[in-house]
């Protein structure tokens, strides 16, 4: 199977862009993920044991690229 790097970023709530206080942060990796897919890379990541707790997925961005 290959070798995906996925990590996992926190956006802004409208609120805070609009106040211009909001700022990305990095909740998760980047950490290898082996996986048949990058799909299924990603669906390891955000539901897996080291995945961050409490996650919102409606403000987060999940990066998928192949390791290579």
């Amino acid at each position: 199977m290959p070798l995906f790097e996925v990590a996992i970023i926190q956006k802004p709530t409208k609120k805070e862009t609009d106040e211009g206080t909001g700022t990305e942060k990095l909740l998760f990796g980047p950490k290898p993920v082996v996986a048949r897919d990058g799909q299924s890379a990603a669906i390891a990541a955000v539901t897996g044991t080291d995945a961050p707790q409490g996650l919102d997925m409606s403000r987060a961005e999940v990066l998928v690229r192949p390791f290579a």
